[in-house]
């Protein structure tokens, strides 16, 4: 099976496809984009992306994604690309100036949605981890070089797109996505 993901972020195309590819499907880039609406709820902003692309394909697949940071108030939250824009890595770590120990913690948040065979899924991903003192790593993207998985000691962008499709939010999501799809015989 092949499903499109309505996206323009050719890195989650990567990650989505490391994943999948381990459960016989394939993916690829949609030309379609997804229509944001601005709501501090993931599975809200992928309901509505859904609710529009699904009358225009099938076979589709649109995904939202937040870093959920605890001594922030839970911010960037799903406006991450936002913030990343706009304050980057430096700007979240000049915010947390001062914050130690516990209250690094954090957790990156993944909720993705498909419309196969004219029925939709939605599945949720989440990883608990904590925010580095300095960015480290050179491979991922937005927030990966600060947000180290607990028990890990590594941030997401110390990792290969191999390791990180074993380990990350958006990971567990397609994963879940996946092993939902075949349990219920939509593939």
């Amino acid at each position: 099976m092949e499903l499109s993901f309505a996206t323009g972020n050719r890195n989650k195309v990567k990650e989505a496809s490391a994943v999948l590819e381990r459960f016989g499907i394939s993916i690829n880039q949609s030309p379609l984009r997804k229509i944001e609406i601005q709501s501090g709820d993931l599975v809200e902003i992928v309901e509505y992306a859904l609710s529009h692309l699904c009358m225009e394909a099938n076979n589709l697949v649109v995904e939202d994604d937040g870093l959920f940071v605890n001594s922030l108030n839970g911010f960037p939250g799903p406006y991450a690309a936002y913030a990343y824009s706009t304050i980057g890595v430096r700007g979240l770590l000049k915010l947390m100036q001062g914050v130690a120990g516990e209250e690094r913690r954090a957790t990156f948040k993944s909720v993705v949605g498909a419309c196969v065979g004219g029925r939709r899924f939605i599945v949720e991903g989440a990883v608990d981890g904590v925010i580095t003192e300095e960015p480290r790593g050179s491979s991922g993207f937005g927030f990966d070089p600060v947000f180290s998985p607990l028990g890990g000691g590594r941030t997401f962008a110390e990792m290969s797109i191999e390791e990180k499709s074993r380990y990350s939010h958006r990971a567990l999501a397609f994963s879940r996505l996946a092993e939902r799809l075949l349990k219920e015989g939509a593939l």
